[in-house]
């Protein structure tokens, strides 16, 4: 019998050395310029099928109130990595010390300007001179704007913008008739239509077809001290990218009960949205163009920036 116990002892001492070391979970801090966002949901979409547990990450997810938060948690190393507007590259181009790492989304699909469905503003051509919520100064939303307004022939200041924060403020004003269109995104646009109270005038990607839309960045202290942990996160985001694109029910579902928002209204955003996230994190240059030249137009920069300093893409899968 001692001489079994001991052929079992040593069997599974055997089996023990052959088994292969189980990887200890990597934490990583990720951070979200907002909460509201489809396009900013693979990581949750990611977390829930397993998929960055696979690749030996446990993530904690933080929201933070726009992109200047989402900055200032990457430079004070509270964040590892995070997503936020293509904009924010202006803030690395000041000096923030993170750098873009993939971009995250293109052509702004899931932006609109959306008025009350009773408005008398039935067309572009009826925004001129009228008022339009954004915002914050010098943000996205402004640009946007102002840009339709150029296209227009109007010039930037053709359409009115006012900036008043976050969108419970904007959709506030919009309804009591303080102005007379609001920047919105997609989701909350919809929540209007399908309430009866509001109508898309305009989708901003049919005005803006080529822009860099969200960015992924990552801290300094990630791309230097934990350069392998960063290429397997981009591969996982890209693989979760993959699977939402893939799989649209469950993909809706999960977006739906982060977002707290109706799965039928998600399911319409991400007929429409789902194309503009980018499968493989490069960055498009001629995106990358007009990004740069709002940086100038909306005095966020005094000249367009060395674009090539501001991103890179080292760290992002091999194709």
């Amino acid at each position: 019998m001692k001489a079994i116990a001991r052929s079992i002892v040593a069997a599974m001492a055997v089996l023990a050395l052959a088994a292969p070391a189980v990887r200890a979970e990597e934490t990583v801090r990720f951070g979200k310029s907002l909460a509201s966002l489809f396009h900013y949901t693979p990581i949750d979409v990611g977390l829930a099928e397993g998929i960055f547990t696979k690749h030996g990450f446990a993530i904690e997810i933080t929201a933070f109130a726009g992109d200047a938060k989402l900055q200032q948690a990457l430079a004070a190393g509270a964040v590892d990595i995070g997503i936020g507007g293509g904009p924010a590259l202006a803030f690395v181009a000041k000096g923030s010390g993170d750098l873009g790492v993939a971009e995250a989304a293109g052509p702004p699909l899931g932006a609109t300007l959306t008025v009350l469905a009773d408005s008398p503003v039935k067309s572009v051509a009826d925004l001129k001179g009228k008022i339009v919520s954004v915002s914050t100064v010098g943000s996205q939303t402004e640009w946007m704007t102002r840009e339709l307004s150029r296209q227009q022939g109007w010039g930037p200041d053709g359409i009115k913008t006012v900036a008043l924060g976050e969108l419970p403020a904007q959709i506030a004003a919009l309804k009591t008739h303080q102005t007379d269109a609001v920047t919105a995104d997609i989701t909350t646009a919809y929540r209007l239509v399908d309430s009866g109270e509001g109508r898309i005038l305009v989708k901003f990607g049919n005005v803006i077809p080529r822009y860099v839309n969200s960015v992924l960045y990552a801290s300094n202290d990630m791309m230097t001290k934990r350069p392998d942990a960063l290429r397997q996160f981009l591969a996982a985001w890209f693989e979760t990218v993959a699977y939402m694109k893939k799989n649209s029910g469950e993909t809706v579902k999960i977006a739906a009960g982060v977002l707290k928002i109706p799965e039928p209204i998600v399911a319409r955003v991400y007929g429409e949205t789902s194309r503009m996230i980018t499968d493989n994190g490069r960055f498009d240059r001629e995106g990358l163009k007009v990004l740069s030249r709002s940086f100038v137009e909306m005095n966020m920069l005094p000249a367009e920036p060395e674009l090539s300093t501001l991103y890179t893409e080292k760290f992002l899968p091999v194709q």
